[in-house]
């Protein structure tokens, strides 16, 4: 049975085009990929990539394309075969059917001008050798069922398994970001094949660290990553590129506060938390916001386990982890803050919350007191829909108290009214560790509700206390 997609205009816009030149130039190219997959998928094609290949040269094809439609290519590489064009929202690549072979030390293939069947059988997933022909009249060519898989949500290898990930590893990174992004199944023999070779992935020379992090990002960035996380925990993929959330698996909590392991208690907190941010790095901050309690974890009798401090040493393993796994340093105190403070807002939940404690994190947080907010709410996980329900309408109340605080006081960015060059002409001092303590005095102020949060207020209260500490402390 044919299939047809009825989805894409084959007669008018850069599709039309494409099939026109084809045609006129009498040559042999096709859609396929990507492009393919989800317009049977019926995803919006708008802004996506569109990948052509061209039995034989694809950079005169582009070219004479290009040349024929008055535009000018956006990039050529003819040792590869491709070239790119960027157009209309759409990255239009072209590149020359290719048959591919590994060495065992590279996944870097020795390429070579290819058929149509070569060159969709090298490809990772049955869904993405589909291809549409330019020259004919917008039937699907499968040569590896791979509409059927897209209709079963199934992902599988056109060819074994277990080459494809050994010849290839970074395949198995691209599988699971798949499934997530797509919600399919991984096929019986593929999973395997994927724990089989997950090793691969500890070779350098094989695949870079930054390839893996740019995968493991796109996987927490699905709509629902508890499905990709999960699954490079279950294939042993999870120890190898981030094992200390692979650590949290089976680390028990105490019964009366959350219901599940460590491990999958993240899993619910990181769905809870993309279902209101495509923020990656909230994201990333709601994956790690625990990621210390196998380390801190204590029993304690008529308690259960305790994993006092975890949240200190959860902020400090974020440089290490940074580091390796080559993530963007600027965005470390970002995610140490929220770890370091996402037990803070549920504690004011718990007891009758001073104004004083309601200032301090409202100015602890600063800019990103509404972002610790979301990732304290995703924390809220239980069994029990009552229970939840009830705990999300205390933590309401004290959410509101919080932001109205921190807007009031004017809290976003604390620090003293009176900056340290003024406490130091006021009080006739040198730079020293005096003008920090009459500083940190005047936000203590602030902070308790002494003063209001205001130059006037705050200048006369450093004139009030600057004696006695300039006495105190003045010769120490």
């Amino acid at each position: 049975m044919k299939t047809i997609i009825q989805n894409i205009d084959f007669k008018s816009g850069l599709i039309g085009d494409l099939v026109r030149f084809t045609k006129k130039s009498k040559a042999e190219a096709y859609i396929v990929g990507g492009f393919v997959r989800d317009s049977l998928l019926g995803i919006d094609m708008t802004g996506l990539d569109i990948d052509i290949m061209v039995i034989g040269d694809a950079v005169e094809f582009a070219e004479g394309f290009a040349g024929s439609n008055k535009m000018n290519l956006s990039a050529v590489y003819k040792n590869f075969g491709t070239a790119l064009l960027n157009i209309d929202n759409n990255k239009v690549e072209f590149a020359s059917s290719r048959k591919e072979s590994y060495s065992r030390d590279s996944r870097k293939p020795v390429v070579e001008f290819g058929t149509l069947d070569e060159d969709l059988s090298r490809r990772d997933f049955t869904i993405n050798t589909l291809a549409i022909s330019l020259s004919g009249s917008g039937e699907v060519i499968d040569k590896f069922g791979g509409i059927k898989d897209l209709k079963d949500k199934i992902l599988k290898t056109p060819l074994e398994p277990d080459k494809t990930f050994f010849d290839d590893p970074l395949r198995i990174l691209r599988a699971i970001r798949f499934a997530s992004k797509l919600d399919f199944a991984i096929e019986e023999n593929t999973f395997k094949a994927i724990a089989d070779n997950k090793n691969r992935l500890k070779e350098d020379s094989v695949v870079s660290q930054e390839r893996i992090t740019t995968e493991f990002l796109k996987i927490l960035e699905s709509d629902k990553p508890s499905i990709g996380l999960n699954l490079l925990f279950l294939t042993g993929v999870m120890d190898i590129i981030f094992p200390e959330i692979s650590n949290l698996g089976g680390i028990d909590q105490r019964k009366d506060y959350h219901h599940k392991d460590v491990f999958f208690h993240t899993l619910e907190v990181v769905d809870n938390i993309s279902k209101v941010t495509d923020d990656v790095w909230l994201r990333f901050a709601a994956l790690t916001h625990d990621i210390a309690k196998p380390r801190t974890k204590k029993f304690i009798p008529g308690t259960g386990w305790t994993f006092h401090g975890h949240e200190e040493l959860g902020a400090r393993m974020m440089k290490k982890i940074f580091d390796r796994m080559h993530l963007p340093l600027n965005k470390i105190d970002y995610v140490s803050k929220l770890i370091r403070l996402h037990l803070r807002p549920a504690a004011l939940v718990n007891q009758d919350a001073t104004d004083s404690a309601v200032r301090r994190l409202a100015a602890e947080a600063g800019e990103e007191l509404v972002d610790l907010l979301k990732l304290c709410r995703a924390d809220i996980t239980s069994k029990n829909p009552d229970k939840v329900k009830k705990y999300l309408s205390n933590f309401a109340l004290v959410e509101k108290r919080i932001l109205e605080v921190q807007e009031k006081d004017n809290l976003r960015n604390f620090q003293s009214p009176v900056r340290g060059d003024e406490i130091m002409e006021i009080c006739g001092i040198e730079p020293s560790k005096l003008v920090g303590i009459l500083k940190t005095s005047i936000e203590e102020a602030i902070l308790e509700g002494i003063i209001p949060n205001k130059y006037n207020a705050a200048l006369e209260y450093l004139y009030k206390i600057k004696d006695d500490i300039i006495e105190e402390f003045g010769n120490k």
